[in-house]
């Protein structure tokens, strides 16, 4: 198993960035590379485009990836995709896959980490976390939105294959697998060998105002299809039913309301040795709350290895 820092904080004095997840710029990067290293971490995720701009080509990225390789901290996922269910904006999504495969390929990820999700409405019900819907999600999806978004992703993922390009399709709001359900029906559509499963709890547990799933049951149904690549971060809910919505706090993965211990251990039983990919946390200093939740991940997977 590998543990990658999917950082979600892009900050290093004197620079902080409106996104934070975004490398660093180019003359802060050594010393970035240099503490994210001395954390612990085997690599990163990054999204796929270069982080000072410019076009994203072979050379630049290739340039790039030397550039974190030679820090000791390869790229092992990387972040694209889009939802395909929507005849508005599948065209538009499929050619951001298109691009983020090959993307993937140049700067040496073993792991596209792609999302079907479309985007949301923000004057709408449903658009933020924690209501009773969720824009685009199964619960109003039909079934020719997943028969739309398989026949797709199934040339995309030949595609990724003759490159050396595994797929990792992550369980998010606002997308047709936002369930166990939903991800495992998706799954059995597909069919493609280098297609897998993120299960990702943090978006399963923010997902409604009241959980459609536990996540003991969401993980145990999820591991069997779940062998590349893990998005972890860890949420304290605050439910306020009166105004049917909950708020989520992220915490560090050892403080929150996700038993990663139970989570860590069905994915293990399942056989899982890709990618821990641990999502940080997006406000405070990031390397001692990062620092704290793979050190503890660590000492968990130790403990059941043993």
């Amino acid at each position: 198993m590998k543990f990658a820092y999917a950082f979600r904080r892009e900050s290093w004095y004197p620079h902080f960035g409106p996104r934070g997840t975004e490398l660093v710029p180019a003359d802060l990067r050594h010393a970035w590379l240099k503490k994210v290293k001395s954390l612990g971490f085997d690599g990163l995720e990054i999204s796929a485009v270069l982080p000072d701009g410019g076009d994203a080509n072979e050379s630049a990225v290739g340039e790039l990836r030397r550039q974190l390789e030679g820090a000791g901290l390869p790229v092992l996922g990387v972040r694209g995709g889009g939802g395909l269910a929507k005849p508005r904006t599948r065209n538009i999504a499929r050619s951001r896959w298109e691009k983020a495969i090959q993307f993937a390929a140049w700067v040496g990820s073993p792991t596209l980490n792609g999302n079907l999700c479309t985007p949301s409405n923000s004057g709408q019900p449903g658009h933020y976390v924690g209501d009773p819907l969720s824009q685009d999600g199964s619960r109003e999806a039909g079934e020719d939105d997943f028969e739309r978004s398989a026949s797709i992703l199934q040339p995309l993922a030949e595609r990724a294959a003759a490159v050396g390009v595994g797929i990792s399709l992550e369980v998010h709001q606002h997308s047709i697998i936002d369930t166990a359900w939903g991800a495992a029906k998706l799954m059995a559509m597909v069919d493609r060998d280098n297609v897998s499963i993120n299960p990702d709890l943090g978006n399963i547990y923010w997902l409604y105002d009241e959980p459609e799933e536990t996540i003991e049951s969401a993980i145990v149904a999820l591991a069997p299809i779940s062998g590349a690549y893990w998005h972890c971060k860890n949420l304290t809910r605050i439910h306020i039913p009166e105004n049917r919505h909950a708020i989520f706090l992220q915490v560090p993965l050892h403080q929150g309301d996700i038993d990663y211990r139970f989570a860590l251990a069905a994915m293990m039983d399942a056989g899982f040795d890709g990618t821990f990919a641990l999502e940080g946390v997006r406000v405070g200093d990031p390397y001692d709350a990062d620092g704290g939740s793979l050190a503890y991940i660590r000492k968990v997977a130790e403990e059941l290895s043993s």
